[in-house]
């Protein structure tokens, strides 16, 4: 076999690739033999037919055409590898010239990977937010962990803030009932405005056993934006009372002794939660720096379908919510022509992202461990709200490791483009995230020393 190739774009080549007929043998041989055993002549036993015979009752052309399609995966993957190029979706494959008995010559088209030269990232300088507990931060956690302790009374009086009242809803259109829009028995905390606009006005001085009308808007089905007429009867009002916020409350919502202790350990968890955004954060702004650098062309085909991908992911999700396109455009305060401009930049830069990773990650050789890879599919359990072992089951059975490992190697090879930009805060205080944990904790150098040192043991 021998090929050529030729480039017809940065991200685009086009192989002819010609193959002398002896080695097409193995594969004619299969194709006598399986079409062999799918026909029945007299005098011949079934799967014993001779090529010959065969060639009679079905052609020469279609043991031709079965040998060279059962062939062609084998070919173009020993093409590839001799071209040394990266293929990015499915070739176009044509048959341009076949001499029976002599060659077969095939052209094959197919988008490829860019080639690039990886722009000098140590000079990237970055700002990200402070990162700053405040007491109102620290009042807000104490006063939710408060609310869970919280005992609930009925009274007998109007329904005010803060109250959990029990109601029954009932929407209407132009007088009709909407079958789909019918709740009794509803739990509901007056003033967290979480369900419908308007119902706290309407619930608000309110006692049970009344009912009252508002207009609103749902917020799914299939009026969705639509004015309706929702009637409210509250049959159920109840007084939250919280616990006393002394040292007994702390001994009771936690280990701690005192307040003073729980409320320091609050802080300390916001602190960690806090540095784990503000990691993010430098992440996302080192990447779009690093982006900037580069001027990658992309094949438009990769970009169209992923385009398509992502609207119908969005699609899904809007259905999910039982939200129109035209609803979610309103919310955003976009144009059609805005979302799809938004989009595709989206999708170009995550494709470049990808890109640049995946060399970032072979210049540094970077590699990806078993347990790293077990702990990122547990992760992405997790998110999912998936049992672990059958989501580690499908990505198996569906071929999706090879998708994992890159997520993977493409967060590495991030994090070590991270560490070596520069990342200040708005005060002016360099960050260094080498030693930051997962739980937002921060670790030693000498402990991360000794992780390299266990990482080169094990290698």
């Amino acid at each position: 076999m021998k090929s050529a190739q030729e480039n017809l774009s940065p991200t685009r080549v086009k192989l002819t690739i010609e193959v002398p007929f002896e080695e097409l043998k193995p594969a004619l041989d299969k194709a006598y033999k399986t079409i062999g055993s799918q026909i029945s002549v007299p005098g011949f036993r079934r799967g014993k037919v001779p090529s010959k015979v065969v060639d009679q009752r079905v052609g020469r052309g279609a043991i031709l055409d079965q040998a060279i399609n059962d062939a062609l995966p084998g070919i173009y993957s020993q093409a590839v590898a001799e071209a040394g190029i990266q293929p990015l979706g499915q070739p176009e494959v044509d048959v341009t010239r076949l001499e029976d008995g002599e060659l077969v010559e095939f052209t094959v088209e197919v988008d490829v990977r860019p080639e690039f030269e990886t722009p000098d990232l140590s000079d990237i300088e970055v700002t990200v937010p402070d990162v700053t507990v405040e007491d109102s931060d620290v009042d807000e956690q104490v006063e939710a962990l408060r609310e869970r302790f919280a005992t609930l009374t009925e009274v007998d009086r109007a329904a005010a803030d803060n109250d959990f009242v029990t109601i029954d809803l009932s929407a209407s259109k132009d007088g009709e009932k909407i079958d789909a829009a019918q709740a009794s028995g509803v739990a509901y905390q007056v003033g967290k405005n979480s369900m419908l606009d308007g119902l706290d006005e309407a619930v608000t001085g309110m006692s049970a056993g009344e009912t009252k009308t508002f207009q609103t808007q749902l917020a799914g089905g299939d009026l969705v934006g639509e004015d309706v007429d929702v009637e409210v009867t509250l049959t159920v009002v109840k007084e939250q009372e919280l616990p006393e916020l002394d040292d007994d409350f702390a001994q009771t919502a936690s280990e701690f002794d005192t307040v003073d202790e729980l409320r320091a350990d609050v802080s300390e968890k916001l602190l960690r939660g806090k540095r784990i955004e503000q990691a993010a954060d430098a992440r996302d702004a080192v990447l779009e720096a690093a982006l900037e650098k580069l001027d990658v062309p992309l094949p438009e085909t990769l970009v169209d379908t992923e385009l398509t991908n992502r609207r119908q992911q969005i699609e899904q999700q809007l259905a999910y919510a039982g939200m129109s396109m035209d609803a979610y455009l309103d919310s955003e305060e976009q144009t059609v022509d805005e979302f799809e401009a938004d989009l595709e930049k989206r999708v170009r830069d995550s494709l470049v992202a990808q890109f640049l990773l995946d060399q970032v990650a072979a210049d540094s050789e970077i590699g990806i461990e078993q347990d790293e890879l077990t702990e990122h599919m547990l992760r992405r359990a997790q998110q999912s709200g998936e049992d672990p072992q059958s989501f580690m089951q499908h990505m198996v059975e569906h071929n999706h490791i090879p998708e994992l490992v890159s997520e993977v190697v493409r967060g590495k090879a991030l994090a070590a483009i991270v560490e070596n930009a520069t990342v200040k805060d708005e005060s002016g205080n360099v960050i260094d995230l080498a030693n930051l944990r997962g739980d937002g904790t921060i670790g030693s150098p000498d402990e991360a020393e000794d992780d390299e040192a266990k990482a080169d043991d094990a290698g």
